[in-house]
């Protein structure tokens, strides 16, 4: 009896660590440029983010300011891994986001002038839910490289 009581709440805490919920990540965003890694790419001048998080619905607009202007888009997944398209400036996003335990990963694949570019995206939350990390492997014609960005909640 008293074994399958030891059992019983093994399963059970097997279970809830299992069960834990994902990470929420809605709010408003503000680039730190500081913690974040453009490669080869140059920095934004700004990059706010305002993303509503009801799993399995993200949506989020990034609103990005560079010499060349300023620019926002739009984007909406669901965490299911569901096939979705976006329209943004600069063409159509083809993509899907599913979770990788407490991760989020977003697969896209875009054309731009021509050539197709390829992105994943793996989006985390720091412990205390102020710092979104976004570590972004992209694919192009011209080669391969990472990005971080790093934002803070405001």
């Amino acid at each position: 009896m008293q074994r399958r009581l030891v059992l019983a709440a093994a399963c059970t805490l097997i279970g809830l660590a299992g069960a834990q919920a994902k990470p929420n990540f809605s709010g408003e965003w503000k680039l730190n440029a500081a913690k974040s890694d453009f490669g080869p790419m140059p920095a934004p001048d700004k990059m706010d983010r305002k993303i509503t998080h009801e799993d399995p619905s993200l949506k989020y607009s990034t609103t990005q300011a560079s010499p060349q202007g300023e620019v926002t888009s739009e984007m909406a997944y669901t965490t299911d891994g569901k096939p979705t398209t976006n329209k943004t400036a600069r063409g159509e996003v083809t993509g899907s986001a599913k979770w990788d335990g407490d991760v989020l990963t977003i697969g896209s694949k875009r054309e731009f002038q021509g050539m197709e570019i390829t992105q994943n995206e793996r989006w985390s939350l720091s412990d205390d839910g102020k710092m979104l990390t976004v570590n972004n492997k992209i694919n192009t014609p011209q080669g391969d490289f990472e990005i971080k960005i790093v934002m803070d909640k405001q």
